[in-house]
């Protein structure tokens, strides 16, 4: 198991701290912080945003994961809360992962498509 950057926001494993460190320093970044945001919610839960981002709010929340600044919106805090974000390269793929335990149960499209509109 590898060791995570734990904080009251969001908990942050190492490796994504490595990912987000290689890609500042790949794309010359100095001063950039990592935007995590929801844009939205689908059928199977919560659809996340991520950026590279020097332009920071005063109304946003920021942290710090092992020298990595990490930035999230108002509107998206809530739903963040004690979420983790990962970076796997395994049989699923390569990239970020956020596992986040915010997710209320919602419908399965194999239901029959009573779950509230969401599966047709």
């Amino acid at each position: 198991m590898q060791p995570v950057i734990q904080t009251d926001i969001i908990t942050v494993s190492s490796s994504a701290v490595q990912a987000i460190r290689e890609l500042l320093n790949e794309r010359k970044l100095e001063g950039y912080a990592l935007r995590l945001f929801v844009s939205g919610k689908t059928c199977s839960g919560y659809q996340y945003g991520m950026s590279l981002d020097d332009a920071i709010a005063e109304s946003d929340i920021s942290f710090d994961a092992d020298g990595i600044k990490v930035v999230v919106d108002n509107a998206s805090i809530d739903y963040l809360k004690g979420a983790k974000l990962d970076f796997i390269d395994d049989e699923r793929g390569k990239g970020f992962l956020v596992d986040n335990p915010n997710l209320a149960l919602s419908c399965s499209c194999d239901s029959g498509g009573d779950g509230g509109g969401c599966c047709s």
